[in-house]
């Protein structure tokens, strides 16, 4: 008797019903994975540290809140390119006045630099605290990294999804064998996931947080990994496409909310339960190696590393996407990443301050999530717009109470700021 041979694995195939079971996933992967890197860049480093070392477990929830939120928002910006064949800029342009489109471009953009910033900045540190390359040169070298990356999406976006996928595995591996040595008490990691603050200070670094881990740029590179990856030519299969990227945005959000629940934890394990309050990345570095060994910092460093030059290609990315999609342009992907590397470059030169930049790359990072999910809740809302697809009534109330939190959030961190700068 003849071995029945298996119906090779493609997306089109699941979508005739030919493979069943787990198989079925597996053409999908890919597109939430490249979006999750920037939950886990350098930012979510500085603002999770900080947390931790501060106020120990007390902000545990705020991560967990938010990659909740990551889930739903990732979700509609997946489905709006599945549903429409257009990503999120594309669909305002669309939609919106000419005037709307360019003021949206610019804010974006102002975004992405700061997400650029936040990598930069970390892949650096990260040569420099493994390798001892002093700033200047390790922010050149990073240069070079980058556009070695970017030269990746040219062998096609397969390959740059498994590459990438493969470098968050690094960062989790890296994460998960600090916060076994670092072996935090469970009672204690269980108490931070009950809802409260402390102080003015422990709500800056929510909001921190909040822009850390709900990232503008990937909502708007999210509709445009899945407008054309697989194409459903009926409702009937476009609510399928969407039902199987489900999954992968649940698996890459589960992943990175893992790697940023794990920062917060080692910091609080290690630092807030020695009354040591470390907002320096570098001084982190020293402190896992004095207090769990040299291979603990070494693995902070690489993954540090490893997260600053994914990240720094899928903001690229995304930058691409705003431009084209907001104003019809495009520049070549190196002569925009040159731009976005004078920022951080400068700072560097400087002697500034790597990490309190990383945080308040963060702080601006909020205020950018507004415009690009207030959008993106009103396009999928649309039933002219999204079809079948169209949320539905409960998705769209959770959205608009998601963006008032935020938009709350980042009032109150205006005001804040306003506050601090007269009294100092």
């Amino acid at each position: 008797m003849k071995n029945k041979q298996k119906t090779p694995l493609s997306a089109n195939a699941v979508l005739r019903g030919e493979i069943k079971g787990f198989r079925q996933i597996l053409p999908f992967l890919g597109p939430a994975f490249i979006a999750a890197v920037a939950y886990i860049d350098p930012g979510n480093f500085a603002t999770n540290i900080t947390a931790g070392s501060e106020y120990g477990y007390l902000l545990l929830w705020v991560i967990v809140v938010s990659n909740l939120m990551a889930v739903l928002i990732q979700s509609l910006s997946a489905k709006l390119g599945i549903a429409t064949g257009r990503n999120l800029p594309e669909v305002a342009r669309d939609n919106f006045s000419k005037k709307t489109s360019i003021m949206l471009w610019i804010q974006a953009e102002i975004v992405i630099i700061a997400t650029d910033l936040a990598e930069f900045i970390g892949a650096a540190l990260g040569l420099y605290l493994v390798f001892k390359i002093p700033m200047l040169p390790a922010a050149l070298i990073t240069a070079v990294a980058a556009f070695g990356i970017l030269e990746l999406q040219r062998r096609g976006v397969r390959t740059f999804e498994a590459i990438v996928s493969g470098m968050v595995m690094m960062v989790v591996m890296a994460f998960a064998f600090q916060t076994f040595l670092a072996d935090p008490k469970p009672t204690e990691v269980l108490s931070g996931l009950f809802p409260s603050f402390d102080g003015v200070g422990s709500i800056l670094l929510a909001t921190g947080i909040l822009g850390a881990t709900v990232m503008p740029h990937a909502i708007y590179l999210h509709s445009s990994l899945t407008q054309s990856r697989v194409i459903g030519r009926s409702e009937a299969e476009k609510k399928k496409i969407f039902k199987f990227e489900f999954f992968d945005i649940v698996i890459a959000m589960v992943i990175a909310g893992a790697i940023n629940i794990s920062m917060l934890v080692i910091a609080a394990a290690l630092f807030h339960k020695r009354g040591m309050d470390v907002s320096d990345l570098d001084v982190a570095y020293h402190e896992l190696g004095s207090l769990i060994g040299p291979t603990a910092a070494v693995s902070f460093g690489l993954g540090l590393l490893i997260a600053g030059l994914a990240s720094s290609a899928v903001g690229t990315m995304s930058g691409d996407v705003v431009m084209q999609g907001f104003i019809n342009r495009r520049i070549p992907l190196y002569l925009r990443r040159a731009i976005t590397m004078a920022p951080p470059i400068l700072i560097i030169a400087l002697g500034l301050n790597a990490t309190v930049a990383l945080v308040w790359s963060q702080v601006i990072l909020s205020f950018g999530i507004a415009f690009a999910l207030i959008p993106l809740i009103i396009f999928t809302s649309n039933p002219k717009i999204m079809g079948g697809l169209v949320n539905r009534k409960w998705v769209t109330y959770t959205s608009w109470v998601i963006a008032a939190i935020t938009v709350a959030l980042n009032l109150f961190l205006i005001y804040s700021s306003i506050v601090e700068l007269i009294q100092s």
